[in-house]
């Protein structure tokens, strides 16, 4: 039996080919994504333990810079304790050899061209601090020296080989306030891990460092180096008492930096690998159905050979193991494939994260055993289970079938069973979306979730009682347009409803999820477009790039900006209120109604330039607060005070939580965080006056002027992009659909083929031939499509009333033409996937495919 299995995988190798194919790309995407996560967390952790190496111990107010632990955290700009005198006590005790106090935080250079260097982030500025001898150990010289004073800068030797920089040129360089044109002085060399991974890193003198991204005299971190016999441990024990008590101060070891870094590494990959193996999962189970429909396909075309194995014999669990032998040939092969395949997608996704900015070095690539064995498992254990069904039903062909050369049909009753589970399944699936629906909250998320899996079961068990009806509407329009290539393609279509119903369901897996995230997705775009519309009468946004603050000293210049009529910054704050967290947008009173109209539930905006703050009906919801409640706060500066609800307006993406007049707001922050600045033009929006606003701001490259089109246009881009990202990992499901389509075909070809000589025969052409098949492959694709754009937009729906309560505003929105264009895709698609299928019918031989027994 085992000789038999291994020859009909030879003898049937063709037919096998897209099966194998299917499980290929499913197993290539889990090893793919193991092997990039692995790589990245290998990545980032030699890179920073490197980077980590040479400190023993690294004092960090973590109220300054945002990451403290990838030593990239983003300067917040607040004021750190830090200071010269900091550092000169940590010098001065026994078991340090050196204290390097250090400033850092984000530097936008301008490439040649005037486009920003690092547009994604990765483009940083620090100090330089030269030893006794002149040179910083930390960044040796490889040409000229180091900044001295402010106008000087160097840049490290890959930026400045990239981008044609030597010793003596003026470049243009931003933190976040005016464009800065600065002097090469030198350039260094660094085993930075942001620069091994492609990133940018620029020096300036201590001076200017503080100037830029803190206080004169003040560090947002100490690296201290032990002296010889002095451990980490015992370091930071005499660190501990000597720097200043705050709760942001943190006094870590080199080991606790490297163990810190690990974990935020597996944490930050977990997310994105849970995902790209959600999609890998969805393409396994698409490849079910092809593997599935495969073996029954070719269990039905040796009916004889088995009944005779079984005349002569062989049991029934011979002739399953037989079956599943075959199955786990397959498995294993594609399996192998599909690792070998996955190692170079892999890599491929650590080039194209390194190219677009990240810490992701291409030097590592990590093959773990553990990758190796869930990739085979993954693979094998999948085409094993999706074969099983088909072994079952070849165990239980009767001896006296060999005589008939026949598949036995299925039964009524089975066909009865079948559509009994899948009305009950589905039903309860509607219910249990309808209820969720309606409940909301974490309770409504899980009921929504199961009875979208139940639903999706009951539609699949139901696929071939609704095929035939479904495709029987399309007949007329078949037969009227292709004549009798029309019938005979709807007839073929649901000759088999199971066979059908597998190929329709592999693809409507797919539509499925595109269409409910296309929903969605527009949904979504529609709330916030109306928001936008609906709050803001600005003409213009003018903010920063990478989610940088505008600086303040960029106001008076666009306060001067001929053709401004009214103008206000929004700086983002949090208070403390009641134990919690309290965002506030601090704004100008005086302008506000110029610029926003938040759509009133009580109250009045003009309670802002009586100094009372108007909240969104969140916390009127949550907090009780109507209007005249007194609300004790603590500031960001550490001071307390009351402040009074002077108006409730609707929930808004746009407006935030809380506002406040700026005037009351700013005595008790640390520091200005400008996230936007509001513009409303004398005139209106006109073109010389964006370009106004943007000369007003030096054209600094981090810096974007906006009309209201281009936020609306913003706002959708974020959505938009999520969305790519994910109808181009579901693409993966809809090729194996593809491939489904065409391993069906191809084998239903074979097995008509005396059929087809017939046609031929009593005259139907070649042309009508190909017709046939292909319309028979179109009409298959459009119902699966249909079906999933049913299914997926009823699940829209669902979510789009799970997320009301956090959106307002949020409706439901149908792109009908979007969904009529997959409709249209899932026929091309079909359409295209019947070309071999179609040629290979038109091309039989009439005689032999009659004297075919």
């Amino acid at each position: 039996m085992y000789r038999t299995a291994l020859r009909n995988v030879r003898a049937y190798k063709g037919r096998l080919l897209m099966t194998m194919l299917a499980v290929l790309l499913g197993t290539a995407f889990v090893a793919g994504t193991l092997i990039f996560s692995d790589s990245v967390e290998q990545s980032v952790k030699d890179g920073v333990s490197e980077s980590h190496s040479r400190a023993s111990v690294e004092v960090t107010d973590t109220a300054v810079i945002t990451d403290p632990d990838s030593g990239a955290g983003q300067n917040t700009g607040a004021r750190s304790p830090l200071t010269e005198s900091t550092v000169r006590r940590i010098a001065a005790l026994p078991g340090a050899r050196s204290a390097r106090g250090t400033v850092t935080g984000f530097a936008g250079l301008s490439d040649p061209h005037g486009d920003l260097i690092g547009s994604r982030g990765n483009t940083w500025g620090a100090n330089w601090v030269p030893a006794a001898g002149g040179q910083d150990p930390e960044y040796p010289m490889a040409q000229g020296t180091g900044p001295t004073s402010a106008g000087m800068i160097a840049i490290d030797q890959r930026t400045a080989s990239d981008n044609g920089f030597k010793v003596g040129d003026t470049v243009r360089a931003a933190v976040n306030g005016p464009v800065l044109k600065m002097t090469v002085t030198g350039i260094f060399t660094t085993d930075d891990p942001q620069v091994r991974a492609g990133g940018s890193l620029v020096l300036f003198d201590t001076a200017t460092a503080q100037r830029l991204y803190l206080e004169p005299g003040r560090y947002d971190s100490i690296q201290v180096v032990a002296t010889p016999g002095t451990s980490q441990d015992e370091l930071r024990a005499e660190i501990l008492p000597v720097v200043p008590h705050s709760g942001n101060i943190t006094v870590k070891t080199g080991a606790r930096l490297d163990a810190d870094t690990a974990a935020k590494a597996r944490s930050g990959m977990s997310g994105m690998r849970n995902v790209l193996l959600a999609f890998a999962g969805i393409a396994l189970f698409v490849g079910v159905f092809l593997i599935a429909n495969t073996f029954t396909m070719l269990i039905a075309q040796r009916t004889r050979e088995l009944a005779l194995l079984r005349a002569i014999g062989a049991s029934r669990r011979q002739i399953t193991n037989s079956v599943l032998l075959e199955a786990l040939f397959v498995g294993v092969c594609a399996s192998v494939a599909g690792l070998v395949t996955g190692v170079g997608i892999g890599a491929a996704l650590q080039g194209l994260m390194g190219s677009m900015g990240s810490q992701v070095s291409t030097r590592t690539l990590v093959v773990s055993p553990t990758t190796v064995l869930v990739t085979l498992l993954t693979g094998t254990m999948v085409t094993a289970l999706a074969t099983l069904l088909p072994a079952l039903r070849a165990s239980r062909v009767a001896p006296v079938a060999a005589m008939r050369g026949i598949d036995t049909p299925a039964t009524r009753k089975s066909l009865v069973v079948r559509n009994s589970i899948g009305v009950a399944l589905t039903g309860v699936g509607l219910a249990l979306v309808l209820w969720g629906a309606a409940r909301g909250g974490s309770p409504g998320n899980l009921l929504v979730a199961g009875g979208a899996v139940s639903t999706l079961v009951g539609v699949f068990v139901l696929t071939p009682a609704l095929g035939r009806p479904a495709i029987a509407l399309a007949g007329p329009l078949c037969t009227r347009l292709f004549g009798i290539s029309g019938t005979l393609a709807r007839q073929n279509a649901v000759r088999n409803p199971r066979r059908t119903a597998a190929t329709a369901s592999a693809l409507t897996v797919g539509i499925t999820l595109i269409s409910a995230l296309t929903v969605l997705g527009a949904s979504v775009t529609h709330a916030i477009d109306k928001q936008v519309t609906q709050n803001m009468r600005a003409d213009y946004a003018v903010s920063a790039l990478l989610s940088l603050p505008v600086a303040p000293t960029l106001l008076p210049e666009i306060a001067r900006t001929p053709g401004v009529a009214a103008y206000s910054a929004l700086d983002d704050q949090r208070l403390r209120s009641g134990g919690k967290d309290l965002p506030v947008t601090g704004v100008d009173a005086k302008s506000f109604d110029q610029l926003i109209v938040p759509t009133m539930v009580s109250g009045s905006t003009a309670a802002l330039r009586q100094g009372e703050i108007l909240v969104d009906q969140d916390h009127v919801a949550n907090d009780g607060w109507t209007v005249g409640s007194t609300v004790p706060v603590t500031y960001p500066d550490g001071s307390s005070g009351r402040l009074t609800v002077g108006g409730v307006y609707q929930n808004s993406e746009v407006l935030g939580s809380v506002l406040m007049s700026r005037s009351v707001l700013s005595p008790h922050t640390t520091a200005p965080f400008y996230s936007t600045v509001l513009v409303k033009g004398a005139t209106g929006p006109t073109a010389s006056l964006q370009q106004a606003l943007k000369d007003s701001t030096g054209d600094n490259p981090l810096i974007t002027v906006r009309t209201k089109q281009q936020m609306r246009d913003h706002f959708s881009s974020q959505i938009n992009l999520l969305l790519d990202a994910m109808y181009a990992l579901l693409a993966l499901s809809v090729i194996i659909a593809a491939l489904g389509v065409v391993n069906t075909l191809a084998m239903a070809v074979l097995e008509r083929k005396r059929e087809i000589g017939m046609l031929r025969a009593v005259g139907l052409s070649r042309g009508a031939v190909r017709r046939m098949v292909r319309l028979e492959s179109v009409l298959i694709a459009s119902f699966g499509a249909a079906l999933g754009i049913a299914i997926g937009s009823f699940l829209a729906w669902a979510g789009v009333r799970l997320l009301r309560s956090a959106m307002t505003g949020l409706t439901t929105v149908f792109p009908y033409t979007q969904l009529a264009a997959y409709v249209a895709g899932a026929a091309l698609v079909g359409l295209l996937a019947a070309l071999w299928p179609a040629r290979r019918a038109a091309r039989l031989n009439v005689l032999d495919s009659i004297r075919t027994d």
